[in-house]
């Protein structure tokens, strides 16, 4: 079942403004360390950042909070399987939140995806809750 649906758009010449501007306080007031090595380490530094801004917007309205109950931007926190795929962490108060709105039995399992095409950035999050049945199945 669907818990949760969040998309976002950030144009990424705003955030490399914000990045020139601003450098490391909003880097580090924003991204985990992961996403700012992730980022730090690409070609497009401003379109990965503005991804994974976009993923923390998409990933908030997901949960039914917005940004302004609570959850704080490092509570969110996109990394990628090796194969490149996006997923979202949730620690603190997003995943207590996740947690609360998962009904018992089930396990909350958050879909992300991020693209752009300059000068756009776009994420989409899904929150599906599975049952622990559904997750059997998908073993055997």
């Amino acid at each position: 079942m669907i818990l949760g649906i969040g998309s976002d758009l950030a144009n990424i010449d705003r955030i490399a403004g914000t990045l020139e501007r601003f450098g490391d306080r909003f880097k580090n007031r924003v991204f985990t360390d992961v996403e700012q090595r992730k980022a730090d380490n690409r070609k497009d530094v401003a379109g990965t950042y503005a991804k994974r801004w976009a993923a923390k917007e998409a990933c908030s309205k997901a949960l039914g909070t917005g940004l302004a109950m609570g959850i704080s931007w490092k509570d969110m926190g996109v990394s990628n399987l090796r194969t490149g795929q996006p997923t979202m962490k949730l620690t603190g108060w997003a995943k207590e939140r996740l947690e609360a709105m998962t009904p018992e039995g089930y396990e909350a399992i958050i879909h992300v995806t991020l693209t752009d095409d300059h000068p756009w950035a776009q994420a989409f999050v899904v929150i599906e809750a599975r049952s622990a049945r559904e997750k059997i199945k998908e073993t055997l």
